[in-house]
């Protein structure tokens, strides 16, 4: 069976980096992600993580956009990778604005260099359909293709045909009923499996047991007056908590509509009108919404907080009004980001 090299994402659960090779010892890689938290713990040393050769890799494959399995793409880049890199159709528009988020907050912020990464990252992108096998040239397989895997908008999980059989990478995949995103079907066959298990050890709530949490809490918070506050990650967790805010919303009506929901990040606003133009991506509950007249994820009390000066008036504004609010937050991991702030 086909060779595989891990270069994260083994003894811990971030830093996705996975290289499979072929009978003739050329290579794809499979994500390249960034380590985070612990995990990264005396690797700020080391100014190119890229820590294996790379001039038999003949593509990369990345699974979705989140940094732990794209963070290290500049590093990547800056090794003098210039293989294609396929990637689903939003994960294809969405990369480089997580690519220049990363180099900005974590860099660099000189605007000549990082313009000159996502110029050459947009130029080695191929975007790929889901279901469709597409041929890595230079590379011993007959085909590869993604597959809905349910995590965030464009996620995939990743089928690679070889001489000797079928290789599977999971990336990350999400549950069932999901908001937002179509539910993921499990491969027909798999001769090699790589699947990530970061929850495999516990159960998760059904989606309408986590609803109507939810609006328990939200309906405290009208009792009182108060302020939620939700740390959530740009891509994936803001737009599902929109999405199912809206809906709460829509079915509880009068007071409700009182409620200001409030997204305090930038880059989880950019995020969320992407998901409205890839609105053909999302699942037959949420077309449907949209059909009826809805705006899911644009909704009247919906309200964005742009620059540090709107969000220190947000702050000031919420302590004066005594009006209930929802405030979702970039998480910063709940160590850092406008959540702390």
């Amino acid at each position: 069976m086909a060779r595989i090299l891990h270069h994260g994402a083994v003894n811990g659960v971030t830093g996705s980096c996975h290289q499979l090779f072929d009978a003739s010892g050329n290579s794809v890689l499979i994500d390249c992600g960034l380590f985070q938290g612990s995990e990264k713990s005396g690797r700020e040393a080391d100014p190119l993580p890229i820590e294996f050769p790379i001039e038999q890799v003949k593509a990369l494959v990345v699974t979705h956009c989140h940094i732990d399995h794209v963070g290290r793409i500049p590093y990547l880049l800056a090794a003098g990778f210039k293989a294609p890199i396929y990637a689903t159709r939003a994960t294809a528009r969405l990369l480089p604005l997580v690519i220049e988020d990363a180099l900005k907050v974590g860099v660099t912020r000189d605007e000549s260099l990082i313009s000159k990464v996502i110029k050459l990252l947009k130029r080695l992108l191929v975007t790929v359909e889901y279901g469709k096998w597409v041929a890595i040239p230079g590379f011993g397989a007959t085909g590869v293709r993604f597959q809905v895997a349910g995590h965030i908008l464009g996620s995939a999980y990743v089928e690679l045909k070889l001489p000797d059989g079928k290789v599977v990478f999971s990336g990350d995949l999400g549950a069932p009923y999901s908001p937002l995103l179509p539910a993921p079907k499990a491969p027909y066959r798999a001769d090699c499996l790589v699947i990530e298990s970061t929850y495999g050890d516990r159960l998760h709530e059904a989606r309408r047991t986590r609803s109507r949490n939810l609006q328990k809490i939200i309906k405290h918070c009208l009792t009182d007056a108060g302020t939620i506050l939700i740390p959530a990650f740009s891509i994936g967790r803001t737009q599902e908590l929109l999405y199912e805010i809206e809906h709460i919303i829509h079915r509880e009506g009068g007071d409700w509509h009182n409620l200001d929901v409030i997204v305090d990040s930038p880059l989880a606003a950019e995020f969320t009108q992407h998901y409205q133009e890839l609105r053909d991506l999302w699942d037959a509950e949420a077309r449907r919404r949209v059909s009826s007249g809805r705006h899911p994820l644009s909704f009247e009390q919906l309200i964005t907080v742009n620059s540090h000066v709107e969000h220190i008036r947000l702050v000031q504004y919420l302590k004066r009004s005594g009006r209930p609010a929802i405030v979702i937050a970039a998480s910063g991991m709940c160590a850092g980001g406008r959540i702390v702030n």
